[in-house]
């Protein structure tokens, strides 16, 4: 009987798990299309990215090979904000 207990608990254990679901971001911007519009903000490399909420944070150079800071609003996707290391 005792051989039985394990895989019984088991299949009960497996059977309760629920699956789990992916994050649902409803109408974010995604990473790709945020790096999307800092390319057409000039910036050719990226270094640095972050998702703050309410915005990316996308670090990178420009084709100069200058630092460059990118902000994009993560609802509309419209730059926020551009700090450049002139």
């Amino acid at each position: 009987m005792r051989k039985f207990v394990l895989p019984i608990v088991a299949v009960l254990a497996l059977g309760a798990a629920t699956p789990a679901m992916a994050y649902d971001s409803g109408d974010q911007f995604s990473m790709q299309a945020a790096l999307d519009v800092a390319t057409d903000m000039g910036m050719m490399t990226v270094s640095y990215t972050q998702f703050l909420g309410d915005e990316w944070e996308i670090e990178g150079r420009d084709g100069r090979g200058r630092w460059m800071q990118v902000y994009i609003d993560s609802r509309t996707g419209q730059v926020r904000n551009v700090d450049r290391a002139w």
